[in-house]
């Protein structure tokens, strides 16, 4: 990991992060992940309790509400 970003707002941040955790209870509007399978590179409304993460390679996240933490690097 190479440093963090505090996200606690609805715009979009670009980069690249490897790990986004929550500090409460947030929902991923919308997120940008590289090397997924499911024929898409996007999910939506993903909800993250407070305390959960989750390991990727994201390369924009956008909150619809919550508190994150978002840890820069690639996996």
């Amino acid at each position: 990991m190479r440093g963090l970003e505090y996200f606690s707002d609805t715009a979009a941040h670009a980069g690249s992060f490897c790990r986004i955790y929550a500090l409460e209870a947030a929902v991923i509007a919308s997120a940008t992940v590289q090397g997924l399978t499911a024929g898409s590179n996007a999910f939506t409304s993903v909800p993250l309790p407070a305390g959960a993460h989750i390991d990727g390679q994201f390369r924009s996240i956008t909150l619809a509400s919550g508190r994150v933490i978002a840890y820069r690097g690639d996996r």
